[in-house]
C-alpha cells in the first residue's frame, strides 16, 4: 500500500521524485501549477481532506 503524500511538499519536488516531466500537474484552468505550490493548497483548492 502506498502513502499519501505529504501536504508539505512542493509540486516541482512532487513531480522531480515521481520521475514526471514539469508542467504534468496542472490548474483547474489547464494552465501548469507553478513548481513552488504546496500539495496542501492545492488539496484545500480541490475540496479534499
Amino acid at each position: 500500500m502506498t502513502r499519501k503524500t505529504r501536504s508539505d511538499c512542493t509540486v516541482g519536488t512532487f513531480e522531480k521524485k515521481h520521475g514526471l516531466p514539469p508542467g504534468t500537474i496542472r490548474n483547474d484552468d489547464g494552465r501548469d501549477t507553478r513548481s513552488d505550490k504546496k500539495i496542501g493548497t492545492i488539496r484545500k483548492e480541490r475540496g479534499q481532506k
